[in-house]
């Protein structure tokens, strides 16, 4: 696997030995050290969990990292993100770990010879986060054939959205949608349903994040208690879940929005587990990319 920037480009197979190698890892099996592979992380955006589980990943498989701040580099100086790259690829960068504002940011790089990671483009793609949702999926239930899932939120701004659709429904899940009409995205087949229509049926929760910067909504003209009743996951609906399903999202989570605060941490939530399951997923890529 040369790069890794959608989950449209990986096989079925292919998804289920990454879970299988980051499971590995997971219990501390077949671990590979990778002391003198370079790798350098460019994020364009903000970020705390995939920025941190990447840099915990390299840690552990012993990389050596080429500290990149966008604050402090020749982009500020008009530097394209090609040429940035290209500078880093002949100084001796093994890999690129890169998350960019610009949906399909990637394809002006895939012919350059380096291994690219996609860590997030724009409202296009965030494979190793779907790749760790796949694998807190099977974790908690062995399978995905036949699961029920029905994605929360702001699905048209949202990456994870569009990625984990892809590999759920390729994997042989049923998947639905729950969203304002403002945030929806007809370009990908499922249906929309109301969230109580169907929160007695689900296996899975997955709420997602409403992207204020995505779409110029002011977090002060949002009416927080009014999207929480109409489509979050209040203490109500979370009584009415089947006794084995569980809830997930991909943080950072608006507490009192997308979930009662309450449940963040609930005997039923899977968030902070796919937090630690991403750094896992995330040595299993970077063994897969970087090495021969």
């Amino acid at each position: 696997m040369q790069n890794l920037v959608s989950m449209e480009k990986l096989s079925v197979e292919e998804i289920k030995h990454l879970i299988e190698k980051a499971s590995n890892y997971k219990n501390n099996k077949e671990v590979p050290n990778l002391k003198g592979k370079y790798i350098a992380n460019l994020f364009f955006e903000n970020s705390t969990r995939t920025k941190c589980s990447f840099e915990m990943a390299q840690q552990r498989l012993d990389m050596k990292l080429i500290q990149f701040d966008t604050a402090t580099s020749s982009v500020q100086k008009g530097e394209s993100l090609y040429d940035t790259c290209r500078t880093l690829q002949s100084i001796g960068c093994d890999a690129l770990v890169i998350r960019h504002s610009e949906t399909n940011y990637y394809n002006q790089l895939l012919e350059m010879g380096i291994p690219i990671i996609n860590a997030g483009d724009g409202s296009g793609q965030h494979p190793t986060q779907s790749l760790l949702d796949l694998m807190t999926i099977y974790e908690e239930f062995g399978y995905f054939e036949g699961l029920n899932i029905v994605i929360c939120g702001d699905i048209k701004n949202s990456r994870v959205a569009r990625s984990n659709y892809q590999s759920l429904t390729a994997l042989g899940a049923n998947v639905s949608f729950v969203a304002p009409e403002i945030w929806q995205d007809h370009t990908m087949n499922g249906s929309y349903e109301a969230l109580d229509s169907v929160i007695d049926k689900v296996d899975i929760v997955m709420l997602l994040r409403v992207q204020h910067e995505r779409h110029g909504l002011g977090e002060q003209s949002f009416e927080r208690k009014e999207y929480h009743h109409k489509y979050g996951l209040t203490k109500e609906r979370y009584n009415r879940l089947k006794d084995d399903a569980i809830i997930m999202h991909p943080a950072p989570v608006n507490r009192g929005v997308e979930i009662d605060d309450s449940l963040v941490e609930a005997p039923k939530s899977r968030i902070f587990k796919q937090m630690e399951n991403g750094v896992y997923l995330r040595m299993a890529v970077l063994t897969e990319t970087v090495l021969p």
